[in-house]
This record gives C-alpha cells, sequence and structure tokens, in this order.
C-alpha cells in the first residue's frame, strides 16, 4: 500500500516550520497513542505513522529531501543528504526521545507527578492534613456543644509572610532546572527526567532564608480552634475544619483538621445508635404489686413509668423519642429500660416472721379456693411495705 504524505499524516501544510511540525507530532501522538485507544485495532500502525512521518521532516536536511523527492528520498539507498546515506529512524535519538517524552508527560503526567503548570514547576507544596482525637461525654453528644481545642501546627511564619526569604522576599528562579522543578538525564532511547536535587521540585529557591524559620515559610506553634460539635453525633464521627491543618512549605496551601469524635461511656445509659439502654432497680413490692417510679432522663430530667404487678427481672419497658437525637435526618430514638428486681437485705425481725408467713401461704396457693388465701396474701404485702 502506497505511503501517505508525511505532512498529510502530521495534518500540517507544506512550508511548516520546525515548531509547527512538533506541535502537531505532539497533538497526533497524543491522540494516536495505543494506550489511549485499545479498541482501536489500527491505532499502533497510525502512531508509527506519524513517528515516521515526524522523524522525517523534523530534521531540515531530510525535510529538504522529502521536499524534492517525496519518499524516494529514503529509498534506494538514498540518504537524504546525510553522509554515508544513514537514515534517521530511531538512530537520532536526542531530538526523538525528547519529543517523545513530551508525548509521555501529557500521557501520564497526571499519574506520574509529571509538570504542574508553567514552566513544568511543581506546585508549592501543600501542607499535610491533621488529626485531632477529640473525647465528649454522652451528654454533649445528646445536645451538641461548642469546644474550644488546642493544635500544634505548623503556621506561615509572620517575618517573612510564609516565603522563606528574609524580609518577606521573592524566591529567586532555581539555576539547575531553570524553574523547571525537574532535571533530564539522556539514558540511550529514553530521557529520564528526575526531581531537581536542588529546589526539590519547587523550581524556585531562597538565596536569604528567613532566620526566623530557616527558610521552610513556616513555624511551630499551638492554635487556639473553636468546634461545633452537632447533637447526635457517635464515637468515630469525623468533622473536617478545611484550611485549619498544616500550613504548606513556602507558602504552599493550608491542609485540612480532622476532628475524630469518641464519646465516653456514660454510668447509666449504654448506646445502641440513637437508642439508649438503662438498668432501673425496683423493689420486690413494688415488682409484685405493680406502681409506679421515676427514671432519669439523658436530658437531665425524669420520667415516670408504671410497672405493671408481677413484673420479673430483666423485663423490658420502652419510654419512645428519649433516646438521642439522629445526626443525618430528623427524628430521636427511644430509650428502653431493664427492671431489675432487687432482694431486701438486712430485715427486721418482723420482716422475717412475715416472709416465713408467706412462705407458709404459699402452701395453701394449692387450694386457691380457701377463703382466707386473698386476705392474707394482701396482709402480707402490705406488712413487708410497713
Amino acid at each position: 500500500m502506497a505511503k501517505r504524505d508525511f505532512y498529510e499524516v502530521l495534518g500540517v501544510a507544506r512550508g511548516a516550520d520546525a515548531d509547527e511540525l512538533k506541535k502537531a507530532y505532539r497533538r497526533k501522538a497524543k491522540e494516536l497513542h495505543p494506550d489511549r485507544n485499545s479498541d482501536n485495532p489500527d491505532a499502533e500502525a497510525q502512531f508509527k505513522e506519524v513517528n515516521e512521518a515526524y522523524d522525517a521532516l523534523k530534521d531540515p536536511e531530510r525535510k529538504a529531501a522529502y521536499d524534492r523527492f517525496g519518499h524516494a528520498a529514503f529509498e534506494g539507498g538514498m540518504g537524504g543528504g546525510r553522509p554515508g546515506g544513514a537514515r534517521g529512524g530511531f538512530g537520532q535519538q536526542g531530538d526523538f526521545a525528547s519529543a517523545f517524552s513530551d508525548v509521555f508527560d501529557d500521557l501520564f503526567g497526571d499519574f506520574m507527578g509529571g509538570r504542574g503548570g508553567a514552566g513544568g514547576r511543581q506546585r508549592a507544596a501543600r501542607g499535610s492534613d491533621l488529626r485531632y482525637n477529640l473525647q465528649i461525654p454522652l451528654e454533649d453528644a445528646f445536645t451538641g456543644s461548642q469546644k474550644q481545642i488546642q493544635v500544634p501546627t505548623a503556621v506561615a511564619c509572620g517575618s517573612c509572610g510564609g516565603t522563606g526569604a528574609e524580609g518577606g522576599a521573592e524566591p529567586v528562579t532555581c539555576p539547575t532546572c531553570s524553574g523547571m522543578g525537574k532535571v533530564r538525564a539522556q539514558q540511550g532511547f529514553f530521557t529520564v527526567e528526575r526531581v531537581c536535587p536542588t529546589c526539590s521540585g519547587v523550581g524556585q529557591i531562597v538565596k536569604n532564608p528567613c532566620n526566623e524559620c530557616g527558610g521552610a515559610g513556616r513555624i511551630e506553634k499551638n492554635r487556639s480552634l473553636s468546634v461545633n460539635i452537632p447533637a447526635g453525633v457517635e464515637t468515630g464521627t469525623r468533622i473536617r475544619l478545611a484550611g485549619e491543618g498544616e500550613a504548606g512549605l513556602r507558602g504552599g496551601p493550608t491542609g485540612d483538621l480532622y476532628i475524630f469524635i469518641d464519646v465516653a461511656e456514660h454510668d447509666l445509659f449504654q448506646r445502641d445508635g440513637a437508642h439508649l439502654y438503662c438498668s432501673v432497680p425496683v423493689s420486690v413490692t413494688t415488682a409484685a404489686l405493680g406502681g409506679d417510679i421515676e427514671v432519669p432522663t439523658i436530658d437531665g430530667g425524669r420520667s415516670r413509668v408504671k410497672v405493671p404487678a408481677g413484673s420479673q427481672s430483666g423485663r423490658q419497658m420502652r419510654l419512645r423519642s428519649k433516646g438521642m437525637p439522629a445526626l443525618r435526618g430528623a427524628g430521636t430514638g427511644d430509650m428502653f429500660i431493664e427492671l431489675s428486681v432487687e432482694t431486701p437485705v438486712s430485715l427486721t425481725s418482723r420482716q422475717k416472721e412475715l416472709l416465713r408467713e408467706f412462705e407458709k401461704i404459699g402452701e395453701e396457693a394449692n387450694n386457691p379456693n380457701s377463703s382466707n388465701f386473698f386476705r392474707k396474701v394482701r396482709s402480707f404485702w402490705d406488712g413487708m411495705k410497713g
């Protein structure tokens, strides 16, 4: 199959200068790179065609030969004006490797820390994110609160304004990498690119470092911050304070601060999501005969609960909407109380006598038709309460 015109392959007009050819090559190579066209079986062949076209036209002598003789300039031993008839191909590694490195940066720079902005310089180093563990009581998780915390962190140096230079002077362009933030070294076919050892990839250096921060542009300091704790938070809840983390190096952007909440265990209540659980002691007489008891609630108040007669230890009772508020969304959880029947201790002689009488009355339970049975039971419990 006849080869296409090299100018047509690159999409430029005849007479295009070196810059136009290079831009066209980079654009086409990026568009047709096989890694970006896995679903196109012709992409690899087209990519090679673009490489061949650029290889022929990027050199002035070979370009002149192609303009005069076309594809025949590189066939039948014609050398395109080069001594010995050497063909360019991949032989001229410098220019081609440089161009290919540019395409490689365009394709993979975002993933491999490629050139970041004007001049290929990396952005100023962003400050680190910080973590602060904050423990609060269950009552604060119920109502919500505002806490003052002290956070040790790196803040922008006041003497140099964060630039790292004495008197706030602006940094100068790094002489090693000319502001690129990277240096290149030729290794055979490939051009290896590394972070500049002089400026650590920033592209700039400080000639006269600030005496207070030593050229870092930041100093260690304790900061006092106010944190709003929303109602309903649980252990593990994370609160983000944007821009309250560590200051960036030499004026770089500030990181964020993450507050991790730990809700302390409560002496009375156990929490399960939005619900609260507690154990409430009741006397044996109240459990047997029934009655009203008062139980504390998380809001600091008290609620009256009716205990049914004959209640046993472990019986659960539910108080609706007496639990924790939901952190996201509307609604409030419930409170569950578990009855714990108390066995009387330190009995008086009279109480012991009544208990023995109760045991005797229990023997009559097998004959509930006895006329004195219910009267005796009532009399016993009245005595116990007395």
